[in-house]
């Protein structure tokens, strides 16, 4: 995948990435995906990625759909079980990913403080794409800089200090459509959707060596 080098030099110390929670209805399909490849992606940062479900299959496995197009592009599907989203979850978590505008809402009424660290995939694609963060210094929270601060949080506040320089993507073409229940082309349409974000902000959360 272009510009996916994410290998830190040996040796080169990097700050950690933080909890990245993602987000989708049931946390059998989408955010599964979402949080299998990133881990993929983003494997050797000191990174804690999980699903959660604002109507979760609890306990569920992840969708046959899904499992084959994460190992479609080689990503570990192993260990998986559906949970439901909860507030403790949105609280601990550095950035918050959903699959559309309404799990974004459902997630921040749920847990209001969750606003500045949440958004959808394709919505954060387009508030770091060109954003700088390496110095970080779109940050508009001091505390950012700070070199314990999780990466995730960097790469949160950076992005919501910049929502008002980009028009908002309507639903339509910001929500990862939803394959559940259907045929195996509503997967390739959701991990074709996915994957057109993944890059850019794979790279936005790789953090620069100190």
């Amino acid at each position: 995948m272009p510009g996916l080098h994410l290998v830190a030099r040996r040796g080169a110390p990097v700050r950690s990435v933080g909890r990245v929670l993602v987000i989708c209805t049931g946390n059998v399909c989408r955010s599964p995906y979402l949080e299998r490849r990133l881990r993929q992606l983003l494997e050797g940062q000191d990174v804690l990625v999980e699903s959660a479900g604002t109507r979760a299959l609890v306990g569920a496995d992840i969708e046959p759909g899904s499992v084959a197009a994460l190992e479609a592009v080689g990503a570990d599907t192993r260990g998986f079980a559906s949970r439901q989203l909860a507030p403790a979850l949105l609280d601990a978590a550095d950035i918050v990913i959903t699959a559309t505008q309404k799990h974004r809402a459902e997630a921040v009424a749920l847990h209001p403080r969750a606003l500045r660290k949440t958004f959808t995939l394709g919505e954060l694609a387009d508030l770091v794409r060109d954003a700088d963060l390496v110095g970080a210094t779109d940050a508009p929270d001091p505390s950012a800089s700070d070199p314990d601060t999780p990466w995730a949080a960097v790469v949160a506040e950076v992005a919501r200090g910049r929502r008002g320089l980009h028009q908002a993507r309507t639903a339509a073409d910001s929500d990862i459509p939803d394959p559940y229940g259907r045929g195996s082309a509503a997967y390739d349409l959701m991990s074709t959707e996915i994957e057109a974000q993944l890059p850019v902000v794979v790279v936005a959360l790789t953090p620069p060596a100190r």
